[in-house]
């Protein structure tokens, strides 16, 4: 019975590192880690990197990172203050920002079905042309 129970035990601690280490991979220490990267629609955190809209693409990338999110404006202030940056004729250049929302699970069908996840835009903190060096 002992045997069984170390068994057990080993089988979970062995699903627990396995599990810790994928996420670990894709840019995440562990499953708290995990939690505050996500955020919830009701403790929001705050995301750092660039930001882009063009006609079909909202983008989100984090600073130094190439994976990027299909973003969701429900501040209805990222759009405008990007437009208030950027011409028409330029959209689609990035700018610095940092915004307050979380993750979600994106759409399966249009625009955003392309991306694996999506932000969403609480509150615009800060959004600028000068991208720091350190986020290129």
């Amino acid at each position: 019975m002992r045997v069984k129970n170390i068994s057990v035990v080993l089988l979970l601690a062995m699903a627990v590192f396995t599990a810790c280490h994928q996420k670990a991979e894709n840019g995440e220490t562990s499953a708290g880690t995990m939690a505050q990267i996500q955020g919830t629609p009701n403790a929001p955190i705050v995301f750092k990197g660039t930001y882009s809209f063009a006609p079909g693409a909202k983008i989100f990338q984090y600073c130094n990172k190439q994976k990027q999110f299909w973003t969701v404006d429900s501040s209805a202030q990222l759009e405008l203050k990007y437009s208030q940056l950027i011409t028409f004729e330029q959209s689609g250049t990035p700018v610095y920002t940092e915004v307050e929302g979380y993750k979600a699970k994106s759409a399966a069908n249009g625009d955003a079905a392309a991306y694996d996840s999506t932000i969403v835009v609480k509150k615009v903190l800060k959004l600028t042309k000068d991208i720091p060096a350190d986020c290129k």
